[in-house]
């Protein structure tokens, strides 16, 4: 285990809670983080921990689970790792002499986003680019949803925090308001620290989910702009295959024919036929 762990640790915690204006203790004095008569006012985070009970150590738990998922994403979603350097080159001159095979020994072996593009592609080029194309989006669609998936959490984490702050909250109300049931009228000063209690799970809960709704909202936009990129790489890397593809004929609409001079339509009588009468009767 490397010996600067525990600090890294400490120093991912407060970048987490840094935006409500809490930092560890003694972080601040030795970074130089903020001033002393700053923080002289305000509790550490060992105090808002010991305030928070146990709720607040769920939540400290989720804040360090924030910080591993976003270095994590931020690890996996890069561009040299989606879009591999010279992969677009290689699979273009391959896919432009018909070598499909080895164009998908090409993706499945440089991996990525694009590298999995041009296997699905490669693999049904024998059967025309229609097919091809088809099997690229099908790949950009699961690659996109399985990326997605995994910064989701995230949002979860956003959602769950500031509930388990809200539960903290309504719980440590309920205790501070509990002393009019033993106090036929207590001070307010008697009840200053239980509120103060319940208030600091709230803090804790949006500390937590404030960070972590900007962070998948900012993942989120990368996946989907580097998705975009390598689909916009795989339709140029196979443009050579769509040139060759057969042209569709164009459907044709039957013209009616037209009607012949020799063909006299039927003439519609002019109006009802009368009945005959006792004239035509008789002749």
């Amino acid at each position: 285990m490397p010996r600067n762990l525990p600090r890294t640790c400490v120093a991912a915690v407060a970048l987490t809670f840094a935006p409500v204006g809490f930092v560890p203790a003694g972080f601040a004095q030795e970074g130089g983080a903020a001033p002393a008569d700053a923080a002289a006012g305000m509790p550490d985070l060992r105090e808002l921990l010991e305030a928070g009970g146990v709720v607040g150590l769920l939540i400290l738990a989720l804040s360090v689970a924030m910080v591993a998922l976003i270095v994590q994403q931020m690890l996996a979603v890069r561009r040299g790792r989606l879009l591999p350097r010279g992969l677009a080159g290689e699979a273009h001159g391959l896919i432009a002499r018909k070598r499909f095979k080895e164009a998908a020994e090409v993706g499945a072996r440089r991996g990525g986003l694009l590298g999995r593009l041009v296997h699905a592609g490669a693999v049904e080029a024998d059967r025309g680019y229609e097919a091809a194309e088809k099997a690229m989006e099908d790949a950009a669609a699961e690659e996109a949803a399985r990326l997605t998936r995994r910064a989701e959490y995230l949002s979860v984490i956003a959602t769950v925090a500031p509930m388990l702050g809200l539960l903290g909250t309504v719980w440590g109300m309920m205790l501070a308001f509990n002393e009019f049931s033993t106090k036929a009228n207590p001070q307010v000063s008697e009840l200053a620290p239980g509120i103060f209690k319940a208030l600091v799970t709230t803090l804790l809960g949006l500390g937590v989910a404030v960070p972590a709704v900007a962070s998948f909202a900012l993942l989120r936009n990368k996946i989907d702009e580097l998705v975009a990129e390598a689909a916009g790489a795989a339709e140029h890397i196979f443009s050579e295959l769509r040139r060759s593809a057969p042209a569709q004929p164009a459907a044709v609409t039957p013209r009616p024919r037209a009607a012949s001079a020799l063909q006299t339509p039927p003439q519609a009588p002019a109006g009802p036929v009368a009945p005959l009468g006792r004239r035509g009767a008789g002749l």
